[in-house]
């Protein structure tokens, strides 16, 4: 039974083949049987009952340690899984469900503790999983695992303990985790150089070519190739013979030491015989001159024990070699000038030191509690005994450090530092002003929130300064330190604060004038009184009454009293004669009563005559009946003088006319209205005024009181610690003062109500100005410039005040900072080697060279040395290690010279230039002479060979200056710790700056030399302006509107205006309206008296009477009125107002019609008001109005009735009441304030029960409860400005040369800005050009050919020269090279290398010879990483040898290729992928490419590269639409489909074109899916003409030959689906099982399965 693909040819679809279909039906069904047999023998014989057990619960017991027992629950379960009963399983197999165990305890923490063993090795999770096969490709690394041991262990001994121990404590670490296994890395190298030229002229040669290691093999990659291929070439026959031979120089051979003077001088004796005696000098003269010849050369001679140099020979071989590489006999290379061979060296010798000195002391030398702190270094040093000489060993460091801690007994703690402030100013709310708010004029009273300032300093914290917060004395202690000590944040330097606003007094309106009295009624003379009129005080100002204007006016009068009487009231008129009407009395009802109205006893008031009783009259039937008087009207005058009086008016009308004969005539109109004077007095008031209270002077009459207090009071923070210190008094002006005059006699005004003029105060205690004394002088180094001449600063100290000075105390100091010029020394200090006298040349002893061919005894190549000291500056003899710690290199003690010959031309030195006259014009020369014997020499007199003048052009010194770089931020002038115009708050500056721009400066070679040469100071400076900051402005508060109720409470409003809005960092506007947003409002609650307005009725008008009978004078009439509303005051209705402000409800009538009584007509008084309902309000109540007859009816008739009564109705007669609270107004501020504490209110209403606002006397009545606070404190948020510091001072420049140095400098938000405060400025930083200098450096010149002298091969050196160079400090260009003087402050050094190396050894090759080629330059730096994981294994650079050959019969015998890696640090991740050209006719070019764009050799996979070639298969693919993979089989291009003839080659037998498979989208109209030819499947999908849909081609094998993923993932479906079918099959064929029981009924049997885990809640 096979299962495959078969294609049937274009536009065909595959159909699958199942050659044994009946046989798989049989199968099945064989199956199914079998099954169904083993099932029931399996249910006969096996049981379906299992033990279940559940996880072992807490270790229990009652000691700790491992005599505890756990245990579990046990259950028996069906294969269903369901529990069953316990009998259903096996006993003999049931589980234990107990055990002892390991009883932890919290103290076993101590003892126990995991062990973590080291991870393993990385193993591959194919390897885990598949036995070791690891996958044939590799994608950047393979994803392993390693392990590791975890165990708990017994900390004392490390024995093993149980897992569940440390469990207890801590979770189980982890056992293993995920690695990566890095994939082999194959060597990768660059593409070949080009070829090189032929090796030889003529002849047969080899041409090369080479190429270098980019990245080495890694981890198991393959070698890398040939990095040299060789071509031979043949650039034409040789005319003669080839040179064969050639002479090769060997390697100097090390230094050795000559034989001593005397073992030759020995030797010499020994040969001759003996010697001669040296006669001796014995002339003094000579003698002394010799003696100081000698001294002056030991002098000169290096007798230092540091240098022991020790002139010695080396000698080298010169041989003869073949083009081969054999070396043949010296004869074979002879005629030819052979080479030296001896030369003089200097014998190497290591670098000897001494043994390390003792360790020095710690540089800490206290112990820091704090264990963070930063630990001391000590040292130690060691010696030089000897420099190193020659090729010997340099010397190690001489100094090393480590950290280090004090150790003793006695050592004391380190001084701590800690943060101390002075007081806080005194309170100012006018920091806290807007722009707008501080042009205004008057400033005084400010009070509410404010801001107060302090000055942080840094001190020492010892034991000394724990007083320092009780007495002003150890104050003294507390000495400035740098604030760069104290760590820690810095307290704060502002805080906010409060002045409390002064309350103002109030007082209520002035009351009545009381009756005429006397001053003293206990002493009653004369007939002059005063008559006074009050008011009092409705609201306690600040400070007391003393501060309300005066609250008593008196006015003086005549026939003064005491006491007087009152008419309470008149009772009712009495006819005489007992009479029923006609003429009567009425008795008044009188009380006595002093000047203020209180009632006393009547005898006071018995020398007053007592009122006498008021005749009336009751009116008879027939009589005019009136009505009574009204009550007197307000006064109109409030005074009376020469022109004004004051009058008041009461009226009467006609109720009933008389009945003609017999009645009682009406009166006329003018005795129905009376007219009295009053306020009588005159209007001259008078009153006491007082001036404000003086300051607080002692009081001599206590002085016994007058002691200073010491310590400093426990003052609040807003009293400043002005405590009392003694008694004092305060005096004021009280002068007596006439209204709209002026100051009057004090006898004008009475005496009694006089106030005051001393009052007692005590006294503030004296402040002295406190302050620090000065800190220590600021630390002074001294520096020097390039000359070496001593650079002058200054250093300084300053004392901080901690208390300001108050109340008469002691001023200030005037000098807070002291400076002055450093005490610097006398020369700048550092060190320089000092060289001496270069010793005579010294040459190889002769015994030695003599036979050396023309060599002579005297004159040759030798060695000189010198000495070399160290020196201060200032030349005084110093220690060698000052100036191997201070100086800069070590001149040379050791040259190459030259004894000239006879023969040689021997010359003096040059001259000095000549002098030019200017700059670029002319030139100057330098000259020197031949010596000796040279000036009669011809060849000396060659001037080509041996020139005697040189000749050059003047220096062009010009100088060409030009700005670079950006310009600076602008910068206000006045230096770094000065701000500029300071707007007032301390958050900006603003005004006239200077920006800065860097000036560079060129010579004429275009050369950066400094800027002084262009007469520059380095900058070029220009004017800027940093714009103030202005703050919002709104116009001045408008009025407040009128409360927005008459009655009650309301609110009001008033406004401001948007003038300006912010600009430039100024404060914010607060919120505006969110309609007009250019408005802000401020709406408060007020409150209305009800009784404010008022509705006055005039007396009633005459009846008129419409059907008036003409003898009687009674009918029905009506009778009108004027009703006004009026403004009420506490003298009465004073003006009229408009009748909106008064409640149209309780308007009085202005018109009403009655009937006039007729004669004989009962005659009623008005109504009286209603009386008010009973509450609650209910119809079962009334309320009644009464009236009473003022004329009795004449016989036969009655009185109506004098009675009325109407239900009580709710909400039209009868009303409840209660109280209702507004919402809190926003928080009110007093005038003078910005922000701080204010005042929250709500105001209270009487409301009746329809909503009405009433006067609060209704709920007063009531007694209605009050449970409300009205007033609450609030706060409002100050406006404080951002808080800048001051700017720090400029920073180093970032850059020692170049232009693009930058120095900074900065500050910091010390506080930031809140409410409507000024935001703080986004410039914190602030930048400047640095002065743009040269940078040098040194640096090496290439190296120049290796130089063999006057021969063609062998060992020689090669040169590089060490040169200064000048550049602008960027990356761009080498620089270029100028005198060596510029650099000769710099130390010795390339690219930080101090080792020096000029000169090296090296090997030109011999013609024909195979040699290695010099390394290659280090590759670039590069990771070795997996990209696409993201994880780096570390970074590499590799350079290689290449070989180089010159002879095709040499190249066996070439030397090996060699590489070499180093690990370097950020290293780039490359990736490499194949590339190709396209195809040329049955051909292409392949290539790897990196994904920097270089083609390089290696990297790319080796699996299927694309092939280049078409034709490498066999059979070679030649169908059309095919190519040949690396593989080595044919394949069809993409969009045409394989078909293969079915035989064991599998050949190939043509490409067709794949079926397309469209898929419409959602632009395509087209709904059906149809199958089309392919035009060209290679194109874009937008461009096949017909096709908008995506476009899949079913094309099974890939480009290696194997079949594609897709065609397996359709197998494996297949497969899923044959098993599908076979279960349901098995479904279908399965025996039905038994009916049983529900799940619930067996829920029922399941045991309890919880294990007790020691819980005491179990």
């Amino acid at each position: 039974m096979g299962l495959g693909w078969r294609w049937r040819g274009a536009g065909g679809s595959p159909s699958m083949r199942t050659g044994g279909s009946t046989f798989l039906w049989v199968t099945v069904l064989l199956l199914c049987g079998t099954w169904r047999a083993n099932t029931q023998m399996v249910e006969d014989t096996k049981s379906v009952y299992f033990w279940e057990t559940g996880p072992w619960g807490r270790c229990m017991g009652s000691d700790c340690g491992p005599g505890g027992s756990q245990s579990r629950a046990v259950w028996c379960a069906h294969v269903d899984g369901w529990t069953t009963l316990h009998t259903n399983c096996d006993q003999s197999q049931r589980p234990s469900n107990q055990q002892n165990c390991f009883r932890v305890c919290d103290w076993h923490k101590d003892l126990y503790d995991w062990k973590l063993g080291a991870w393993n090795q990385c193993v591959s999770v194919s390897a885990r999983t598949f036995g070791g096969m690891r996958p044939y490709v590799c994608n950047g690394g393979e994803e392993g695992i390693q392990t590791r041991e975890v165990g708990c262990i017994l900390k004392s001994d490390e024995s093993p303990g149980d897992d569940n121990i440390c469990e207890y404590f801590e979770p189980k670490p982890r056992l293993e985790q995920a690695c990566l296994i890095p994939c082999p890395q194959d060597c990768v190298v660059s593409e070949f150089t080009p070829w090189t030229s032929c090796s030889k002229t003529c002849g047969t040669g080899l041409k090369n070519r080479v190429r270098s290691v980019l990245v080495p093999p890694l981890f198991g990659g393959s070698a890398c190739p040939n990095l040299t291929e060789f071509q031979t070439c043949k650039p034409g026959p040789c005319k003669g013979p080839e040179g064969v031979y050639s002479l090769r120089v060997g390697p100097w051979m090390p230094c050795s030491l000559p034989i001593s003077r005397p073992v030759r001088q020995a030797k010499r004796k020994k040969g001759k015989g003996g010697a001669r005696e040296r006669p001796g000098v014995k002339d003094p003269d000579t003698r002394e001159l010799i003696q100081k010849k000698r001294t002056r050369n030991r002098l000169n001679r290096q007798e230092s024990p540091f240098w022991d140099i020790q002139v010695g020979y080396q000698s080298r071989t010169v041989s003869c070699a073949h083009r081969n590489g054999s070396t043949v006999g010296l004869s074979r290379c002879l005629p030819r000038d052979l080479p030296l061979t001896v030369q003089s060296c200097i014998l190497a010798k290591d670098c000897k030191l001494s043994e390390w000195a003792d360790w020095g002391p710690c540089s800490k030398a206290c112990l820091d509690p704090d264990p963070e702190s930063p630990r001391g270094q000590r040292s130690r040093t060691r010696r030089v005994h000897q420099f190193s000489v020659g090729e010997g060993e340099d010397c190690p460091p001489l100094e090393e450090r480590e950290p280090c801690d004090p150790q003793g007994d006695g050592v004391l703690p380190c001084a701590t530092y800690t943060w101390r402030t002075t007081e806080w100013s005194d309170c100012r709310v006018d920091s806290l002003l807007s722009q707008q708010d501080r042009r205004r004029s008057n400033q005084t009273g400010l009070c509410g929130g404010g801001l107060q300032n302090r000055e942080v300093y840094c001190v020492q914290a010892n034991a000394e300064l724990l007083t320092y917060l009780n007495n002003l004395k150890d104050k003294d202690a507390s000495r400035p330190v740098d604030s760069k000590l104290c760590g820690g944040p810095m307290p704060n330097t502002s805080q906010l604060c409060h002045i409390p606003c002064p309350i103002e007094c109030e007082v209520s309106p002035w009351g009545a004038w009381g009756p005429c009295t006397y001053e003293n009624c206990d002493v009653q003379e004369g007939k002059k009184g005063f008559k006074l009129r009050k008011r009092e005080i409705s609201n306690e100002p600040t400070g007391g009454p003393g501060n309300c204007p005066h609250l008593v006016e008196a006015v003086p009068c005549d026939e003064p009293s005491c006491w007087v009487w009152r008419l309470v009231r008149l009772d009712e008129c009495i006819p005489d004669g007992e009479l029923p009407c006609g003429s009567g009395t009425q008795i008044p009802q009188v009380q006595c009563v002093n000047s203020t109205g209180d009632m006393v006893d009547k005898e006071l008031c018995g020398g007053a005559p007592a009122p006498e009783p008021i005749a009336c009259d009751v009116p008879c039937p027939k009589d005019c009946v009136l009505s009574d008087w009204t009550s007197w009207s307000s006064c109109s005058q409030t005074c009376s003088s020469k022109t004004i009086e004051g009058k008041q008016l009461r009226t009467r009308s006609v109720l009933a006319y008389n009945a003609g004969e017999g009645g009682g005539m009406c009166p006329n109109s003018s005795s129905l209205q009376e007219v009295r004077n009053c306020n009588e007095h005159a209007c001259t008031v008078y009153h006491w005024q007082t001036g404000p209270w003086g300051p607080c002077t002692e009081d001599p009459s206590a002085s016994a009181l007058n002691t200073t207090t010491g310590p400093r009071s426990a003052a609040g923070p807003n009293t400043n610690g002005q405590g009392p210190c003694s008694q004092g008094m305060q005096t004021r002006k009280v002068i007596c003062v006439r209204v709209n005059v002026g100051q009057v006699p004090p006898k004008k005004c009475p005496e009694s109500p006089r106030p005051g003029t001393v009052r007692p105060c005590r006294m503030p205690c004296k402040k002295d100005c406190i302050v620090t004394p000065f800190s220590d002088w600021s630390q002074c180094s001294p520096t020097c410039d390039a000359a070496g001449n001593i650079q002058k600063k200054k250093q300084s100290r300053k004392r901080v005040i901690l208390q300001l000075p108050a109340n008469g105390g002691q001023d200030c100091p005037e000098v807070l900072e002291e400076k002055k010029d450093c005490e610097a020394p006398k020369v700048c200090p550092g060190y320089r080697w000092k060289s001496h006298k270069w010793r005579r040349c010294q040459l190889v002893p002769w015994y030695i060279r003599e036979d050396s061919p023309g060599a002579q005894e005297t004159c040759g190549p030798g060695l000189q040395t010198r000495a070399v000291s160290c020196r201060q500056l200032d030349g005084a003899q110093a220690d060698i290690g000052e100036c191997l710690k201070f100086a800069n290199t070590m001149p040379p003690i050791t040259q190459r010279c030259q004894l000239p010959c006879q023969d040689d031309c021997q010359l003096t030195n040059w001259s000095k230039f000549s002098s030019c006259t200017a700059d670029c014009v002319g030139v100057r020369t330098r000259k020197r002479l031949l010596v000796g014997r040279s000036k009669k020499k011809d060849k000396c007199k060659n001037t080509q060979m041996y020139p005697l003048s040189e000749t050059q052009y003047c220096p062009c010194d010009k100088y060409n200056a030009q700005p670079v770089g950006n310009w600076s931020d602008c910068i206000l002038a006045g230096g770094e710790s000065l701000l500029g115009m300071k707007v007032q708050g301390n958050i900006k500056e603003c005004g006239q700056g200077y920006r800065y721009q860097a000036m560079v400066c060129y010579d004429q070679d275009n050369r950066l030399v400094e800027t002084s040469r262009c007469n520059s100071h380095g900058y070029i400076e220009e004017a800027c302006i940093i714009p103030c900051p202005s703050d919002c402005k709104l116009s001045e508060w408008s009025n407040w509107s009128r409360c927005s109720k008459s009655c009650g409470s309301g609110v009001k409003v008033r406004s401001k205006w948007l003038r300006e809005k912010p600009y430039n960092g100024g404060r914010p506007c607060p919120k505006l309206d969110h309609i007009n947003q250019a408005q802000v409002y401020e709406v408060v609650p007020c409150i209305s008296d009800c009784s404010q307005y008022v509705w006055v009725a005039e007396p009633w008008s005459v009846w008129k009477v419409s059907n008036l009978d003409l003898k009687e004078n009674c009918g029905e009439g009506v009778q009108t009125r004027k009703v006004r509303c009026m403004l009420n005051t506490i003298d009465g209705p004073s003006e009229s107002v408009e009748d909106y402000l008064c409640d149209p409800e309780d308007m009085p009538l202005g018109t009403r019609g009655s009937r006039l009584p007729c004669p004989e007509d009962c005659v009623l008084s008005d109504w009286s008001s209603w009386n008010r309902c009973s509450l609650p309000c209910s119809y079962n109540n009334s309320r009644k109005r009464t009236a009473y007859a003022i004329r009795s009816p004449g016989a036969g008739r009655q009185c109506p009735d004098t009675t009325e009564k109407e239900p009580c109705s709710l909400n039209l007669n009868c009303f409840h009441y209660f109280y209702n609270i507004t919402d809190w107004s926003t928080c009110q501020l007093s005038a003078n304030a910005v922000c701080g504490n204010g005042i929250k209110t709500r105001m209270l209403d009487c409301v009746r029960s329809d909503s009405k606002s009433i006067d609060l006397k209704f709920c007063k009545e009531l007694s209605l409860e009050r449970k409300w606070q009205m007033n609450i404190s609030c706060v409002v948020e100050c406006p404080v400005n951002c808080q800048l510091s001051d700017w720090s001072a400029w920073s180093e420049c970032s850059h020692t040369c170049g232009l693009d140095g930058r120095m900074w400098r900065s500050r910091v938000v010390v506080q930031g800005s809140q409410g409507d405060g000024r935001p703080c400025p986004s410039q914190l930083e602030q930048w400047k050009p640095c002065p743009v200098r040269p940078c040098y450096r040194w640096q090496y010149s290439p190296w120049s050919e290796c130089r063999v002298e006057e021969v063609v091969c062998g060992a020689g050196l090669r040169y590089r020269n060490l040169s200064c160079f000048v550049s602008d400090g960027s990356r761009e260009g080498e620089g270029s090279m100028v005198e060596e003087e510029l650099c000769g402050g710099l130390e010795l050094a390339v690219n930080r290398d101090k080792l020096i190396i000029l000169k090296e050894t090296c090997v030109l090759p011999c013609p024909g010879e195979c040699y290695l080629m010099e390394w290659s330059d280090w590759s670039p730096c590069l990771s070795v990483c997996a990209k696409g994981a993201g994880v780096d294994f570390g970074s590499v650079q590799v350079r290689s040898r290449a070989v180089m050959a010159q002879e095709p019969e040499n190249v066996q015998l070439c030397p090996d290729q060699d590489w070499e890696s180093r690990p370097c640090i950020d290293g780039e991740c490359f990736e490499y992928k194949w590339m190709s050209s396209t195809w040329s006719g049955s051909s292409r070019v392949t290539w790897c490419q990196r994904s920097d764009g270089l083609n390089v050799t290696g990297g790319c996979p080796a699996i299927n590269p694309p092939g280049d070639d078409n034709n490498s298969c066999d059979p070679p693919c030649q169908m059309p639409m095919s190519f040949c993979t690396e593989a080595g089989v044919c394949m069809c291009e993409e969009g045409y489909t394989e078909v293969m003839v079915m035989s064991s080659s599998g050949q190939l037998n043509q490409c067709s074109p794949i079926p397309i498979l469209e898929i419409p989208t959602a632009g395509d109209k087209k709904t059906d899916v149809k199958t089309s030819r392919a035009i060209n499947p290679t194109l874009p999908a937008t461009i096949q003409p017909g096709h908008t849909g995506r476009t899949w081609y079913l094309q099974p094998f890939g480009p290696d030959g194997k079949l594609k993923m897709w065609v397996y993932g359709v197998a494996a479906g297949a497969l899923v689906l044959l098993m599908f079918i076979v279960s349901m099959i098995y479904l279908a064929c399965k025996k039905p099982k038994k009916p049983k029981r529900q799940r619930q009924m067996n829920n029922r049997l399941k045991p309890l399965t919880l294990a007790y885990d020691g819980d005491a809640d179990m």
